[in-house]
């Protein structure tokens, strides 16, 4: 857990990398080392056991035996392998081998509302579908010792966190519709890309409050209008935002003119966890839920909306409702 600027947005994060592996793997610490191959021989396994822990915590509060899931769906930006983190976070987990698998890799921050998007389209076209959505990330890949000189190396290092977040069958939120936008003329606002010292990514994080900005309203009125709700009032929505930076947000809460603490579930996670790339997005959407839940008989909100932004420039818009019963 370490502290980081306040103008990140960022009060604490965890870790999975200690001063004592940095220590047993000098060559991460060096720019002009080839250091890849070892950061993957760590994030093979470590992711796996990452997304294990958080799985059999949601699968004890679920209920069921993990025997009972039908369809695993795995997303993470830590590592390139086959068989992949679905593989084996399913033997790990015990499931059945029959368990239908869906690996995702390096979507980055929309990576989560992408594995919800999927999981909603296995459900609805396999009867019984039991479906396990984890996204799990570790920034080992793109950690840079300093002496870099690049200001992004700075931002990633104060900025982006490890952690996991799993989602299985319960009636809390229905996903009524899911929907996916390329943001034109974005295509290198944020690159990934693999290399002999580890992941490199760079964005103009600058601009992307303003790249979002400019096309949200219409993503959440594209969502909205098969639905047969035109121009809804964006305040009578509860709210389960990516926190991609504080930027976004301000912006988000600029155009849509958002009371206060609309997002704040969307801050309270940046602030405690950081941003875990795709992960992110399903910790926001956990405190959503516990948020409800204390509000109890006060809470009114029937309606909400989940957005995830990534590389692309893409956007994940999903509408969400509380069933009826809850």
């Amino acid at each position: 857990m370490l502290p980081t600027g306040q103008k990140l947005g960022v009060r604490k994060r965890y870790l999975h990398h200690t001063e004592e592996l940095l220590g047993a793997h000098p060559e991460f610490l060096d720019h002009h080392a080839p250091s890849l191959d070892a950061r993957l021989d760590i994030v093979k396994a470590a992711v796996p056991e990452l997304a294990a822990a958080a799985s059999r915590r949601a699968i004890a509060e679920w209920g069921r035996p993990a025997a009972d899931i039908t369809d695993l769906v795995v997303a993470t930006s830590a590592g390139a392998h086959v068989p992949g983190a679905d593989f084996r976070l399913a033997r790990l987990l015990g499931l059945r081998p029959s368990v239908r698998r869906t690996m995702l890799y390096l979507s980055a921050c929309y990576a989560g509302a992408a594995a919800l998007r999927l999981a909603k389209d296995v459900a609805e076209n396999n009867r019984g579908a039991r479906v396990l959505v984890v996204c799990a990330e570790l920034t080992l890949p793109l950690f840079e010792g300093p002496g870099g000189g690049q200001f992004n190396t700075l931002v990633n290092q104060g900025f982006f966190a490890d952690g996991a977040g799993p989602v299985v069958e319960r009636p809390l939120f229905e996903i009524v519709s899911a929907a996916q936008t390329i943001i034109p003329g974005t295509e290198d606002a944020i690159d990934m890309l693999l290399t002999k010292d580890g992941l490199a990514l760079s964005s103009t994080s600058n601009k992307l409050p303003e790249f979002i900005g400019g096309v949200i309203q219409q993503c959440l009125r594209d969502s909205f209008s098969p639905l047969g709700v035109v121009d809804p009032e964006w305040n009578d929505l509860f709210w389960v935002l990516h926190p991609g930076n504080p930027g976004i947000l301000d912006r988000v809460d600029a155009v849509l003119q958002l009371k206060p603490g609309k997002l704040a579930a969307s801050r309270y996670v940046l602030s405690e966890f950081g941003n875990m790339f795709g992960a992110t997005v399903l910790f926001v959407l956990d405190e959503m839920r516990k948020r409800m839940a204390m509000a109890g008989a006060e809470q009114e909100l029937q309606w909400g909306v989940l957005m995830a932004f990534g590389p692309g420039m893409t956007t994940e818009t999903m509408v969400l409702r509380v069933p009826r019963n809850q």
